[in-house]
């Protein structure tokens, strides 16, 4: 998606919702359709922020899919840069389309990152009569013929999602990336869909967003991208014990206007670290795949920084971007 049409569609959305007005209780954006990972972001975070007290009304969610999170993203920083109650569901994939100047040339300076509280783990995903048994023999498939696996993921071209079976093959040795087939869609549960219905052979994303597929039979994870087995899913082997040296997680976290007060910074980091700090989080964690991850208030801006440069190094090396 070139950056004039997302200029007109960030436009076309600030023009709508300028219309229809905006909540005066806390919202949660979700750049993505219901059921994927920045929804799960904003559901669950939002319900145990109100269920623990941090907040006094329940926060409302709002879907605003487009351009790989662009959309909400330069909505948030065109009409909403000073709303002190609206947070934002972000996560790897939001750093990645800012590394890779996807988003209209917006930068990661434009917002504040309020912090991240648990990490997704990557995972490569087959439905449930692939005859893909491991991830070596998905591996093998491409290297042999790459135009016969066409993966789905919940990024676009280019995105997180992307990276992560070309970081694989590349330490496979093969490096003709430009011949593996990929569809962005919007959100990870579209990208499963996809997958679960034959319409791709895999699917690359998170665990969180394949956890009901998987207790319910419809898939099979091949590998998940971590340094050990995640707890609860044991029986899910790692990408590097199967010979691939990929460690992918994708934090959940959020983001705010930049131009709220530090007061207002301050405010939704104690929140979101008293989120981290509850049982009811630690529960949803361990129920979806989580793995413990928190870096919260103001040192975060420079861990996501520091994300940035590095993925953006990444995706030269890999040829994604020039």
């Amino acid at each position: 998606m070139n950056n004039r049409y997302l200029k007109a569609l960030i436009t076309s959305a600030v023009l709508t919702v300028g219309a229809t007005g905006v909540a005066s209780a806390a919202e949660c954006i979700a750049p993505a359709n219901p059921g994927g990972g920045w929804d799960f972001t904003c559901r669950q975070i939002g319900k145990i922020m109100f269920d623990i007290g941090a907040v006094d009304k329940p926060v409302q969610v709002t879907n605003m899919a487009g351009a790989g999170g662009g959309l909400a993203y330069g909505h948030v920083v065109a009409e909403r840069n000073t709303d002190a109650d609206l947070i934002v569901a972000a996560s790897s994939a939001t750093t990645t389309r800012l590394a890779q100047n996807a988003y209209a040339g917006m930068t990661a300076d434009q917002v504040r990152f309020v912090g991240a509280i648990g990490a997704d783990p990557g995972v490569i995903v087959v439905g449930k009569d692939s005859p893909f048994q491991s991830l070596g023999d998905l591996v093998d498939a491409i290297k042999a013929d790459p135009g016969s696996v066409a993966f789905a993921g919940g990024s676009a071209v280019g995105g997180f999602d992307h990276l992560k079976p070309l970081m694989i093959l590349q330490r496979a040795g093969f490096t003709d990336i430009a011949k593996v087939k990929y569809i962005g869609v919007d959100g990870g549960a579209d990208a499963i869909t996809q997958t679960v219905g034959g319409f791709t052979q895999a699917m690359t994303g998170d665990m969180s967003e394949v956890v009901g597929f998987l207790k319910a039979g419809e898939i099979r994870v091949l590998a998940v991208l971590t340094e050990e087995r995640v707890p609860g899913f044991e029986e899910i082997p790692t990408a590097k014990e199967q010979g691939f040296d990929v460690v992918a997680v994708n934090w959940r976290g959020l983001y705010i206007p930049k131009g709220v007060s530090d007061d207002a910074f301050n405010d939704w980091a104690g929140k979101l670290q008293q989120v981290a700090d509850s049982d009811e989080w630690k529960a949803a964690m361990q129920a979806n795949g989580l793995a413990p991850f928190t870096k919260v208030g103001g040192d975060f801006q420079s861990y996501v920084d520091g994300l940035v440069l590095e993925i953006a190094t990444l995706s030269k090396e890999l040829g994604v971007i020039q």
